[in-house]
């Protein structure tokens, strides 16, 4: 929806911060006592609810069927004429995915235009399921994401809320038992290279990546184990595969499967660098395979509707239409219609956001508050190119601790220390009272878009119940006696506080603080924390890390403490329940490995303990009284610590065509997983110069 006027937020905002003045000003506990926990807030209504979602059955969005004739966008016609590229009938597989008109909001499109993103993060290569950064923003989703076995995003618009949207598995069916799930893949499909696709695209993906633990797989071989027994795959033949699970029907398994952590790879050319089936002598190594696509290996080998054709370093990608792509529309249009993406490249996300309030880029997710204001005042101008619309409270930013013994240790007295000192509730508790959480909303944006968040749970989330979140205030005389009561103080008045007995006695309380590049508010997060922790005597030293080096460091287990922007998982705990509890190695907060496996915290086991069994259930009373517990015991004990959440905001082009009312920023996926990107479109009086027009990827013989 259109933001009507801002004059009354900017009335809320004046009295809002009066009152937070006049409420942190006064101490809420006694010198020498911890003051309780009070009751979270209700939010402020702002007047920005989304625009109404119009839910469908799945067949109204999506069938796999032959047509009786296909047609191809124009700029594919002389490479038809010249030889180059075989008929478009011949090009596509013998039942295409076909997007209904049923499913479009603005109907079947035209060709031609090009769509313009922008990126802050370093494309680090392109083998993305090795955990390989291509560039985020988007980028994964115009080309990879489009060739997992289901797709998730769009639900949102769907009328069921767990079951997924069909992708290269067009169709599955469960065993009588429960535990047997036949997948059916789409059959005579093929790669951008023009190399057929079948199943053993499928298992080399299962095994070289998900399977492998030599690779960083984004889900990994532990994700698929339900009560300590893994899940198998196996070919039945070209166009079929079979999971068996050690479970009835694990519903979470299709989240496994989709955009983002089943995206299935090209065998035909990344199999002979893979050490398991390399015959190089030597064989390469594992850093060698994860690295094998460098950002100059171009054009990409893809699934997706658009392919990698050009990267010039920090500066500008560019994408061409994939006239192997395997989806039409329902008058037999091969998709996608716009024939061009291209990506500016920048320091920061904030660009994004200028970027499209000037009306040079073509998307922009509203998720740095600080550019909030000036969005919504552009978008009331008439003459503005785009519009913007909100969400549930769903974006939450805050901090994560490293609280592993036995895994990412590079000094052995150190960080042992430092994470034990993690690992004591108090010391959490203690920073936790030192955060102004509401302070930090308002220096970053003033009014009620941003509040206080303790963690967990995000209060937009439909399970979210404030009854049971813990909410400790903002009270420095309480952390100073926390940290007093474990035996941290300043003992030589230099206002950092030092360890008083251990191995680490007498030495200062340094703690590093690590904030992302690209997502701006993490720095804002940081920057505040340095301060307001400094106050009760912790050191902080804060570091800029960009995405890359943050998937590294996160994989290597180096760190201390991480400001992130949260992940789906605490809008709809099902589409990543491991993302909950350690119940698995691969977990943020606490990784291990199966020879050193994790000392776990008391509340750690109960959590386990309550995401197994909502893994297990469908039943939807079950599955909110289970993540009501699990929400209470997360907040009781600062698992992580929430700074503040507010709503996203998605601000879109005008122009562009077939873009859903209602569609969310960040729900089941990011907005542009959300987005059926291969049916954006825009009209021919507003298609905009192409920087390569009709061309398309041509690969080496």
């Amino acid at each position: 929806m259109r933001v009507r006027s801002i004059k009354r937020y900017a009335i809320v905002a004046t009295c809002v911060t009066m009152l937070l003045g006049a409420a942190l000003s006064t101490p809420v506990a006694a010198q020498g006592s911890v003051a309780p926990p009070i009751p979270y807030p209700d939010p402020t209504d702002i007047g920005l609810g989304g625009a109404t979602v119009t839910k469908l059955p799945m067949d109204q969005i999506v069938q796999y069927k032959a047509l009786p004739e296909y047609h191809q966008a124009p700029s594919l016609d002389k490479f038809v004429a010249d030889g180059t590229l075989p008929d478009v009938k011949d090009r596509l597989p013998k039942e295409p995915a076909v997007y209904m008109k049923t499913g479009m909001k603005d109907g079947i499109g035209e060709y031609g235009d090009l769509w313009r993103g922008f990126s802050a993060c370093p494309t680090a290569g392109y083998n993305y399921m090795a955990n390989v950064s291509m560039g985020w923003f988007g980028i994964e989703s115009y080309t990879v994401h489009y060739g997992a076995l289901v797709k998730t995003g769009p639900l949102f618009r769907a009328d069921q809320d767990i079951e997924p949207m069909p992708e290269i598995a067009k169709s599955w069916e469960w065993s009588e038992d429960g535990k047997q799930l036949t997948l059916h893949l789409i059959e005579g499909a093929k790669w951008s290279d023009g190399v057929p696709f079948n199943a053993d695209d499928v298992m080399f993906t299962w095994d070289g990546y998900i399977q492998d633990t030599n690779v960083n797989a984004p889900r990994s071989k532990d994700a698929w184990t339900w009560n300590g027994t893994p899940a198998t795959l196996e070919k039945v033949d070209d166009y079929t595969v079979k999971f068996t699970f050690p479970v009835v029907k694990p519903f979470d398994a299709f989240y496994l499967m989709n955009e983002g952590n089943f995206d299935v790879m090209p065998a035909h050319q990344l199999k002979p660098l893979h050490p398991q089936w390399s015959t190089a002598n030597p064989k390469p190594s594992y850093k060698d395979f994860t690295n094998a696509l460098a950002p100059d290996h171009l054009p990409l080998v893809t699934m997706g509707p658009w392919v990698v054709t050009e990267y010039k370093t920090d500066e500008l990608m560019i994408m061409r239409r994939n006239p192997y792509y395997w989806k039409v529309d329902e008058a037999g249009n091969q998709l996608p219609y716009l024939d061009e993406v291209q990506y500016r490249k920048g320091p920061s996300g904030i660009g994004r956001d200028l970027c499209t309030i000037a009306g040079d880029c073509d998307h922009m997710n509203l998720e740095n508050p600080s550019t909030f204001v000036q969005a919504m005042t552009a978008a009331q101008d008439p003459n503005s190119k785009f519009n913007v619309s909100w969400g549930p409270e769903l974006l939450g930013y805050g901090v994560q601790f490293n609280y592993a013994l036995n895994f990412g240790i590079t000094d052995e007295k150190r960080d042992v220390a430092i994470r034990t000192l993690f690992r004591d509730l108090k010391f959490r508790q203690a920073l936790s009272y030192a955060t102004d959480r509401d302070g930090i909303a308002q220096s970053i944006m003033k009014g009620p878009f941003l509040r206080g968040w303790a963690g967990g749970l995000y209060p937009g989330a439909p399970d979210f119940d404030k009854s049971a979140v813990v909410y400790y205030p903002y009270d420095v005389a309480s952390a100073k006696t926390l940290l007093d009561e474990i035996g941290l103080k300043d003992t030589n008045g230099d206002g950092v506080v030092e360890w008083t007995s251990g191995p680490m006695s007498g030495q200062p309380v340094v703690v590093q603080l690590g904030a992302s590049q690209d997502a701006k508010e993490t720095q804002s997060v940081a920057e505040a924390l340095v301060n307001q922790w400094g106050a009760i005597g912790i050191k902080v030293n804060m570091k800029v890390i960009d995405s890359q080096t943050w998937t590294d460091t996160q994989a290597a287990g180096t760190w201390d403490l991480y400001a992130f922007r949260g992940g789906q998982e605490f809008a709809l705990p099902f589409v990543n329940p491991n993302a909950l509890a350690p119940v698995g190695h691969n977990f943020n907060w606490h990784k291990d490995t199966e020879d050193k496996p994790r000392e776990m915290m008391d509340f750690e086991k109960q959590l386990v303990d309550i995401v197994n069994k909502y893994k297990s259930t469908f039943d939807a009373a079950e599955r909110k009284s289970l993540l009501t517990e699990y929400n209470n015991i997360f907040t009781q004990n600062v698992y992580d610590m929430g700074v503040f959440v507010g709503r996203y905001g998605l601000g879109t082009a005008k122009r562009v065509k077939n873009i859903a009312d209602g569609t969310p920023v960040f729900m089941y996926t990011w907005v542009e997983d959300a987005v059926l990107l291969d049916q954006i479109w825009t009209p021919k009086a507003d298609q905009l110069p192409e920087n390569r027009p009709d061309t398309i990827a041509v690969y080496p013989k």
